[in-house]
């Protein structure tokens, strides 16, 4: 009597061929841990009402999200290459359950953040390690090419499932429900990827980088602590100018540490690949444009706007739901046309979009205003998004897959986390300033002036928003705060214009002759 031969619960980065069970388990990791990273952005206006945060608190609910994201990546590139993707896809898709477990039943903004922070760090190990198992099982650069616009195809479609899960459910119970669903579909990619998954890692050669992980961590938190509370604190105040310190030492010493390190956590020569180093580059610039714009958005129809959460989730399938529709022709796109004219044309795309965006008027609460302006900034996220991970990860021997993917996923991250918060300091800081002036300015009475002035000071322009739309002692207030805060995101659409628009030259100049990968 004979038997089937049955595949090896484990493989190297060289091993058999792609499993359905294991293209699964990636996408549906993917898929979760941009669901969990998308979702804060839907209910912001409802966590500005309901848990009244001030000044950068919410900026905080996405970036405590954030933050282990793109501090953790590598790191957990190096275990799932070390000790094997599997287990950190069950162990992520855990850890994100039991934080989203956290984050629906708290009673304040700070239970918010520490939430969030645990889901994060699980999304840390989801993402990396969903592309690295998924690339590491391809055989021919034509299935490499068709992986890779899934994963990415899958990505978008979690940052499009999420507002809407977050509209509906916000809609018809409460912001709380929408961290059930996604416990509910963490709890689904634990079991499909310990039932199904085929274990994968690539050993050879690498081992825990001590140093790298800690200078690399302290510096990013550094970097983004002074940036998202810099507008609170001010920016010349000793917390933030000694952030900003601490961050070049930090970096600085990462740096140092991978060239001195037998196995470093990211192989510095990595970029003297040109194409490598012009991604990493995009990636953090274009990544940073595409979700500060949806952070703009997102602020601009919750907490500015008033609109329904289910307004917000809209405009999100315009910013997400493109790349799903068009992974036919990503995929195509991605074998036929050099990288630098791809790269080029989503960022120009995602240009032309922010700065048609920056036009509208903040009174303007149409949302067939928004339709063709986030058309752009998503159909230019759809190819933007594949072409980058494509060009850093077709560049690297099969067996650097994981650092390839998790050194991309870092820097796309990083981008993400700089989105928010970034565009937050700058657009709350101008509408804190315009604000201040047009009251000054303006032949309100004293008493309401005072007032105005003392809610500025305690929780910045969003919390004059918010109160003067509720008190009618304070309604007068209330368009003085509007057009101030359509001011400010207005700003913030043009600098993700910009930096789309600068990360758009950069492609199609230092790219230019290379060609597309081979079928």
């Amino acid at each position: 009597m004979t038997t089937e031969p049955t595949e090896p619960a484990t493989r190297t980065a060289t091993g058999p061929g792609l499993t359905t069970g294991t293209l699964v388990a990636g996408l549906l990791a993917v898929c979760l841990a941009q669901i969990g990273l998308a979702i804060p952005a839907t209910l912001n206006g409802l966590f500005q009402s309901d848990l009244n945060p001030v000044g950068s608190q919410l900026t905080w609910i996405s970036d405590a999200f954030l933050l282990p994201v793109a501090v953790l990546e590598l790191t957990f590139g190096l275990l799932g290459d070390l000790f094997g993707r599997k287990r950190l896809l069950v162990g992520g898709a855990a850890l994100l359950a039991v934080g989203e477990v956290v984050s629906a039943t708290s009673s304040g903004v700070h239970q918010l953040w520490t939430g969030q922070a645990l889901a994060g760090l699980g999304a840390a190990a989801l993402f990396p390690t969903s592309l690295a198992i998924l690339a590491a099982g391809t055989t021919s650069p034509a299935q490499r090419a068709r992986v890779i616009a899934m994963w990415a195809a899958l990505l978008s479609t979690g940052g499009f499932i999420a507002p809407l899960l977050g509209g509906v459910t916000a809609t018809y119970g409460s912001w709380r429900w929408s961290f059930v669903v996604v416990t509910a579909v963490a709890v689904a990619s634990v079991a499909v990827s310990a039932l199904f998954a085929v274990n994968s890692s690539a050993p050879e050669g690498r081992s825990l980088d001590i140093a790298g992980q800690v200078t690399i961590g302290l510096g990013l938190f550094a970097l983004l602590y002074a940036i998202i509370q810099g507008p609170t604190d001010g920016w010349a105040s000793p917390s933030i100018v000694i952030a900003f310190v601490l961050a070049a030492v930090f970096l600085a010493a990462f740096v140092l540490a991978e060239k001195r390190a037998k196995s470093p956590l990211l192989r510095l020569d990595l970029f003297r690949n040109r194409a490598f180093a012009v991604a990493s580059i995009v990636a953090v610039v274009g990544m940073f444009a595409f979700l500060g714009t949806a952070y703009s958005v997102s602020i601009r129809l919750g907490p500015v706007q008033d609109q329904a959460p289910m307004r917000t989730g809209l405009a999100f399938v315009l910013l997400n739901g493109i790349t799903l529709a068009m992974l036919p022709l990503t995929e195509r796109l991605l074998r036929t046309v050099a990288p630098g004219l791809l790269l080029g044309t989503g960022l120009l795309l995602i240009a032309a979009g922010d700065y048609w965006a920056a036009t509208l008027p903040i009174a303007d609460t149409a949302f067939t205003s928004l339709i063709l302006p986030l058309g752009l900034v998503g159909l230019g996220f759809a190819i933007t998004v594949s072409s980058i991970t494509a060009t850093a990860v077709n560049t690297v021997p099969t067996h650097l897959a994981g650092m390839a993917s998790a050194t991309t996923n870092l820097l796309r991250d990083f981008g993400f986390t700089l989105g928010p918060a970034v565009i937050g300091a700058v657009a709350l800081s101008r509408a804190a300033s315009s604000f201040a002036d047009s009251l000054d300015n303006s032949a309100l009475p004293p008493a309401l002036k005072g007032a105005g002035t003392a809610v500025l000071e305690e929780g910045g322009p969003l919390a004059v928003n918010g109160a003067s739309a509720a008190s009618p002692k304070l309604a007068d207030l209330h368009p003085l705060a509007l057009d101030a805060l359509g001011h400010g995101y207005s700003i913030g659409f043009v600098v993700c214009g910009s930096a789309a628009l600068v990360s758009s030259l950069l492609a199609l100049v230092a790219l230019r002759g290379r060609k597309a990968s081979s079928v």
